[in-house]
C-alpha cells in the first residue's frame, strides 16, 4: 500500500537508524515513472500485533525498488534466500501474434479532467497536512497512508521546466521525508528513553561561554538569574508534565534573559523567541488586540509541543537545541551532509552550523553548568525574584490598562507585566481573561460598570487578517503555505498572483491568518 512512497522515504529512514545520512535523495524518480515497478504484497508483516507466515516469494529488488511500511527494518534476504527467489519466480508468457493484434493504441480521447502539476502538488500538501493531524493524534497508521497518498501525488507531478513547481515539489517531498523520520523514531524509541537527561560536556567550547558569563556578560547573567524566579516554577511543572528535563526551564535565559517582551533583530518574539510563522503553527494567537508569543503561559506551552517535535525527529538533545535556534530545516540539510560515520552527535554538526546556533548549544550548557554550582565559577547569587501571585477576571469591553489600574490603586506598569501579550495596553472587545494583582480582582469587578470603554478608532488597529512575510532565498508558495498552514490558492488570490508567478527575494507577501491557521499544531 506504501510503495510509491517508501520508493524513497524508507531508504532514507533506513539509513538514519543504520547511522547513514537521513534524506539521500533519490536520483531516478523520473526513471520510476517510466517503469512502474509494482511491489509484492508483505505477508511477513506484522498487522494487529500477530505476525503471519513468512513471505513465499519476492521479486529481484532494484536499487530503488519499493519497501513495504511495515517491514523498513526487516533484515535483507541472504544470497541463499536471493537464489531460491529467483528460481521461484515465473518465466513471463509471450504473447501470442492474437493478443498482439488485439492490443491495438486507444484512440480514445485523452482524460479531460486530468490534473496540471499544481493541482497535484496542492492536494499533495494538503494530505501531508491530514498526516501530521493524525500524527498529532498518534494514529500512526493514518498518518502513514495520509503521506502515501501525498508522495504518490507529487510523483503524478510533472513540473518539466517549470522551477518554481520543481522547487515546490522538492520542499513538498522533504517535508513528506521529515514527517516519516519522526514517526518512525518515535515508534522505534521506547518511551522511557525519549526524555533522557541532557548531557552536559565540558570542552573548549563551553568552557569559552562560562567565561564569557564570569566576564563580559556578567551583569546580564546575575539579573536574568533574578528574573527567572518569575517564571521557572511554572515551566518546570509544565515540562514535567509532559515529561520533558527540567533543565530546559533554563533555556529562555540564553533566549530572552527571561524578558517576555525581549524582541531580537530577526523578529522572534517573548520568553521563548517565537517568530510569527512558528508561533502561528503552535497555537499562538496573534492579532491587532494580542499576541500570544509574550504569553508566558500560552508561549511556554507552545516552546514545550515545538521541543517535543524536534526530539521525535532528532532524538539527541543538543541537537535539538541547535534546531530549536535555527530551525529543523536548517540542522537536517547539516545531517545530510555528513559522512556514512554519523552518529547522530551534535558535536559532529557543531563546526557546519550558523555562528550563533554553533554559540548557542555551549552556551545553555554553560548556564547549566553555572546555576548548578554557582560558586564554583564565581558567583554567589541572591534568591531569585518571587512568582507573582494574580487573580484572573473577565473583562468584557475595551478598557485601557492604566484605568484599571487607576481603579485598583496599583501601577500601570504592573498590570502590564501580568499582561504582556496585550499590544495596545488594554482588553480586546469581547471576554477576555485578565490578570490583576491577587487581591484584587473582586475589586474590580464590583468597579468595572464605573470604567469607561475604550473608543479607540478601527483604522488604528492593526489588521489582523493577514501577516506578512518577506520572501527570502529557497521560499516557494508551497513551502510557505505549509510553515503558515493554509493553502497556495489563498496565498495567490490574497496577493492577486498568478500561480506562474515567479517569487522575489525582499518580496512582501501577505499570508492568511485564519482560524486554522492560529490553532494549527508544528
Amino acid at each position: 500500500m506504501h510503495s510509491l512512497l517508501f520508493l524513497f522515504l524508507c531508504l532514507s529512514a533506513f539509513s538514519l537508524f543504520s547511522a547513514c545520512s537521513p534524506l539521500n535523495r533519490i536520483s531516478r524518480e523520473e526513471e520510476f515513472l517510466k517503469k512502474t515497478v509494482t511491489a509484492p504484497e508483505s505477508p511477513g508483516s506484522v498487522t494487529a500485533g500477530k505476525e503471519s507466515a513468512p513471505p513465499v516469494q519476492s521479486l529481484p529488488q532494484e536499487p530503488d525498488a519499493a519497501i513495504s511500511a511495515r517491514n523498513i527494518l526487516s533484515p535483507p534476504p541472504t544470497a541463499a534466500e536471493k537464489e531460491t527467489n529467483k528460481t521461484e519466480a515465473a518465466p513471463t508468457p509471450e504473447k501470442s501474434e492474437t493478443s498482439l493484434e488485439k492490443s491495438e493504441p486507444s484512440l480514445e480521447p485523452a482524460d479531460k479532467d486530468a490534473k496540471n502539476p499544481q493541482q497535484l502538488l496542492d492536494e499533495a500538501l494538503e494530505s501531508y497536512q491530514a498526516a501530521q493531524e493524525f500524527w498529532e493524534k498518534r494514529e500512526a497508521e493514518k498518518a502513514i497512508e495520509a503521506l502515501d497518498q501525498a508522495y504518490s501525488l507529487i510523483l503524478q507531478a510533472d513540473p518539466g521546466e517549470d522551477q518554481e513547481l520543481l522547487q515546490q515539489k522538492e520542499d513538498i517531498r522533504l517535508l513528506i521525508c521529515k514527517q516519516m523520520l519522526a514517526i518512525y523514531r518515535a515508534q522505534l524509541t521506547p518511551l522511557g528513553q525519549r526524555q533522557k537527561a541532557i548531557p552536559l560536556a565540558v570542552n573548549g567550547y563551553v568552557e569559552r561561554e562560562i567565561n564569557s558569563f564570569k566576564g563580559p556578560e556578567r551583569n546580564f547573567f546575575i539579573q536574568a538569574y533574578r528574573t527567572s524566579g518569575r517564571y521557572r516554577p511554572e515551566i518546570i511543572r509544565s515540562l514535567e508534565n509532559a515529561g520533558l528535563p527540567s533543565e530546559l526551564s533554563w533555556l529562555p535565559l540564553i533566549e530572552s534573559g527571561y524578558k517576555a517582551d525581549a524582541l531580537s533583530p530577526s523578529r522572534a518574539l517573548g520568553l521563548w523567541q517565537f517568530i510569527p510563522s512558528t508561533g502561528y503553527k503552535f497555537g499562538l494567537k496573534r492579532d491587532q488586540w494580542v499576541d500570544e508569543r509574550m504569553d508566558t503561559l500560552k508561549s511556554t506551552r507552545a516552546a514545550i509541543a515545538y521541543l517535543q517535535e524536534l526530539h521525535e525527529i532528532f532524538g539527541d538533545w543538543l541537537t535539538v537545541l541547535a534546531a530549536y535556534n535555527c530551525g529543523e530545516a536548517r540542522v537536517l540539510k547539516v545531517i545530510r551532509s555528513q559522512p556514512r560515520n554519523y552518529l547522530d552527535n551534535f558535536w559532529d554538526l557543531f563546526e557546519k552550523l550558523p555562528r550563533e546556533t554553533a554559540r548557542y548549544v555551549p552556551r545553555f550548557i554553560a548556564t547549566l553548568l553555572i546555576v548548578n554550582d554557582p560558586q564554583k565559577y564565581g558567583f554567589n547569587f541572591e534568591a531569585p525574584d518571587p512568582p507573582p501571585a494574580c487573580d484572573t477576571v473577565t473583562v468584557g469591553k475595551k478598557v485601557l490598562l492604566a484605568d484599571i489600574a487607576k481603579n485598583l490603586n496599583v501601577s500601570g506598569e504592573a498590570l502590564e507585566k501580568l499582561n504582556p501579550e496585550l499590544r495596545l495596553k488594554m482588553t480586546p472587545a469581547g471576554p477576555y481573561e485578565l490578570r490583576v494583582p491577587e487581591g484584587t480582582g473582586n475589586l474590580l469587578l464590583s468597579r468595572m460598570d464605573g470604567i469607561p470603554e475604550c473608543k479607540i478608532k478601527e483604522s488604528k488597529i492593526p489588521s489582523a487578517g493577514y501577516v506578512s512575510h518577506r520572501v527570502r532565498r529557497g521560499d516557494t508558495l508551497s513551502s510557505l503555505a505549509s510553515r503558515y498552514h493554509t493553502t497556495v490558492r489563498a496565498i495567490v488570490e490574497l496577493n492577486k498572483l498568478k500561480k506562474k508567478d515567479s517569487l522575489r527575494i525582499g518580496q512582501v507577501l501577505k499570508i492568511p491568518a485564519n482560524k486554522k491557521t492560529a490553532m494549527a499544531t508544528r
